[in-house]
């Protein structure tokens, strides 16, 4: 636990070592020892074929079981982490074993584990512009505005994705063994979408947005090979991980675990949602109405855009900051708002740069300490690692609070299916289930069999670099700094 006292502070030395003593933690949940009757209903089965890093991934429905009983499966000989020296280590086996053994994913689990009384960072009420959805249109998309859970055992993997228009998503992982991260920063995501119409034909054939389908995986050699920037991180219990617009990311659990995610939303993403690409085929397709967010946060250019005269283009490139006049906007409308309905404030921090620049694309957040694991979870901890395999001329030195960069690694491959969230209130949003996504064969082509059903995804991402950041205690709107840069380490102070 980082304190960070003022100068005034200081000079009382009984008086603020009693606070530092009295100082309570940060806790998502009290207690984790009541949620082994949690259902799975629709544990997946997923199954890869493939070769040379690439994959296509299906899944397999299995019978209905608790929390308890997925845990002791996850546990067995058959599915268990197999033993390894490090981090590095296990992610060379996870490649070269991709398509031996068929891991079980409990995804899309919807609810949340977060107590009611846990006021910072609840995922269920992180009171951004994303609220619009639900209070000017009446919609409810599970997974989009509400959490899903996802329970992991070893090799459970998530394929390369985009979340639904576009959005941002944040993850939190309440215990158990890390997850591992793959992202592609945005502005090199359109040559990631060209490599994969390439890698796979058949599926570029049948829908003009086949990777919302999360059904295929390039792995890290693939991606190096044709030179296109990525990077890994490995989240660790009591992590977040924060995904950015229109940010690739793809990934896989080292072990049994839980975690829970949700999307949100900035001012800054609206322009990303207008143009957000949508799954031609029906397999995939989560949409919902821009009218609100532009009427509100944009009312300068909502007749043009009614027109279809809105001709704001993204640059990927250009630095994310947030436009002065969407900011204004959105703080006049956020108060009234959120008193009127009795919204939960989400108290920001003012986060503090260190060590290096970055192309950004995820966030990650570690309160400390480290919250209680399920009775079976290791509380071994090994490093962070992040690497990206950028021309070495252009590689930073990283910098990552308790851990740090590893050496490059030749790697090998995965893949995924999907299912389209599910809409509890009709409105303007719309998730249309077309029928069951057909598995690509390592050539690319559609296979016969398979029922498509996705983990829908434990979001997040990260790109070519990082940045460390420490929160200091005075409060302030961490909103702003992920506005300028999009993948940091974040310790949460105690409050």
């Amino acid at each position: 636990m980082t304190f960070y006292p003022t100068m005034e502070e200081f000079t009382d030395f009984n008086k603020y070592f009693a606070y530092m003593e009295f100082k309570g933690e940060w806790k998502a949940r009290q207690t984790y020892a009541d949620i082994s009757d949690i259902l799975i209903a629709t544990p997946l089965q997923q199954v890869a074929s493939g070769q040379a890093g690439v994959f296509t991934q299906y899944h397999k429905k299995k019978k209905a079981m608790t929390l308890g009983e997925y845990h002791c499966l996850a546990n067995s000989e058959k599915y268990r982490t197999p033993p390894h020296l490090n981090f590095e280590d296990l992610e060379r086996k996870y490649w070269k074993s991709r398509i031996c053994d068929l891991p079980i994913y409990g995804a899309d689990v919807s609810g949340s584990l977060f107590d009611e009384n846990t006021k910072q960072w609840n995922l269920g009420h992180l009171g951004t512009i994303l609220d619009l959805l639900e209070q000017e249109c009446g919609v409810v998309i599970e997974g989009v505005n509400t959490p899903y859970l996802y329970f992991g055992m070893w090799k459970t993997t998530f394929a390369w994705h985009t979340e639904d228009m576009d959005l941002y998503s944040i993850n939190y992982l309440h215990f158990g063994e890390p997850k591992t991260w793959y992202v592609v920063p945005p502005e090199h995501g359109q040559r990631l979408e060209r490599l994969a119409r390439v890698l796979f034909p058949g599926s570029a054939r049948g829908c003009e947005a086949f990777l919302r389908h999360k059904v295929a995986l390039i792995s890290p050699t693939v991606l190096k090979d044709n030179g296109i920037p990525f990077s890994r991180m490995t989240q660790e219990a009591g992590e977040f991980m924060v995904t950015f617009p229109y940010g690739y990311h793809a990934g896989f659990n080292h072990g049994f675990n839980c975690a829970e995610a949700i999307n949100f939303a900035t001012p800054r993403w609206i322009d990303y949602g207008k143009v957000a690409s949508q799954c031609s085929c029906g397999e995939a397709r989560v949409t919902f109405s821009m009218d609100a967010f532009v009427r509100i946060l944009q009312p300068e250019r909502y007749e043009l855009w009614k027109r279809g005269q809105d001709q704001a283009v993204l640059d990927l490139a250009e630095p994310r900051t947030m436009r002065s006049p969407e900011r204004t906007t959105w703080r006049k409308v956020q108060v009234p708002r959120k008193a009127a309905l009795g919204l939960r404030y989400s108290s920001g921090r003012q986060a503090r740069l260190s060590g290096c620049s970055v192309i950004p694309r995820a966030l990650v957040v570690s309160p400390t300490p480290w919250p209680s694991l399920v009775q079976g979870a290791s509380p071994h901890r090994e490093p962070i690692a992040a690497s990206s395999f950028q021309d070495p001329s252009e590689v930073l030195p990283l910098s990552l609070g308790r851990g740090h960069p590893p050496g490059k690694r030749g790697l090998q491959e995965p893949t995924l299916l999907p299912q389209a969230k599910r809409q509890l209130l009709q409105g303007t949003a719309h998730s249309a289930v077309g029928p069951e996504p057909h598995p690509l064969s390592a050539n690319g082509g559609l296979m016969h069999k398979p029922a498509p059903l996705s983990p829908g995804l434990l979001h997040p991402a990260k790109a070519s670099g990082c940045s460390v950041l420490t929160s200091p205690p005075g409060d302030s709107n961490l909103k702003q700094s992920l506005e300028t840069t999009d993948l940091y380490r974040l310790v949460v102070p105690t409050n």
